[in-house]
């Protein structure tokens, strides 16, 4: 069984959502508190498609989840968003789905495939990560585009990568990259393995990278912000459980993990 996230015991839990239900206020219970009613979803699982920056900290609060409601098991696959949100379309059998962007989002809403409005919940920012001893002594956004450099960044249609191309844009550069990842993880997996010379990835990915990266920070990355949306998908076959997860999320446990993770407020 894993650490504990104090939702409260869900036996607690359960009387309070009665006295909620009668009186028409279940949303807003859920919202405030992430327990589950009835049977605590005690046997069920909830599986949840998640950005792949968001790795470190839904670990950890799938973690707390568990064993704050048990019997329950949180399910949880992570990859770049604009991925995910293909598998949904084609019918993956997700209950709930957290984009690194909004557009990605709103692309699932158009298609009928969200239960209710998203909501946002943290906010990320464009960095310059590079190997420690940064051999293509990389210091600006510029440098990115020299001759030589080899420079990975995350594809279009990724979150990351509409990101770049708003820092492009904003900086008055054109970047060749050496190579276009489906993720950002995939992107700082090749900065740290040597593959490249740089790679344009969050500032939570180069936090979580500890000495394995330095950052080269650059200021037209405030234009480069990306906000976190996450929702109930239609088709969950457990929206109670589902919405409990969405709770955990944007209550004061997800909060604290997200900005742990170096997560902003959306």
């Amino acid at each position: 069984m894993r650490a504990a996230l104090r939702f409260g015991a869900l036996r607690t839990a359960a009387l309070r959502f009665g006295a909620l239900l009668a009186a028409g206020t279940l949303s807003a219970a859920l919202a405030s508190c992430g327990a589950v009613s009835g049977d605590g979803g005690a046997g069920k699982t909830v599986t949840v498609f998640a950005a792949a920056s968001l790795k470190a900290p839904f670990t950890a609060l799938a973690e707390q989840f568990e064993a704050g409601n048990p019997g329950t098991t949180v399910a949880l696959s992570f990859a770049g968003s604009s991925d995910l949100a293909t598998q949904i379309g084609q019918g993956a059998p997700a209950d709930v789905f957290a984009s690194a962007d909004a557009g990605t989002m709103a692309q699932l809403s158009s298609a009928g495939q969200l239960e209710g409005p998203p909501q946002d919940f943290a906010s990320n920012v464009l960095t310059i990560a590079v190997p420690p001893a940064n051999p293509a002594a990389i210091t600006s956004f510029a440098d990115l585009a020299r001759p030589g450099v080899r420079t990975v960044i995350c594809a279009g249609q990724v979150p990351c990568g509409a990101a770049a191309k708003v820092a492009e844009r904003e900086t008055g550069t054109t970047l060749n990259p050496v190579s276009e990842e489906s993720s950002v993880t995939d992107v700082l997996g090749k900065v740290i393995s040597g593959e490249a010379d740089a790679g344009l990835v969050y500032v939570t990915d180069v936090l979580a990278a500890g000495n394995r990266v330095k950052e080269i920070r650059f200021a037209e990355s405030a234009a480069a912000v990306n906000t976190y949306p996450i929702a109930v998908l239609r088709t969950s076959r457990n929206k109670e459980l589902a919405a409990a997860f969405l709770a955990a999320v944007t209550g004061p446990e997800g909060r604290q993990l997200l900005s742990d993770a170096g997560f902003g407020a959306p």
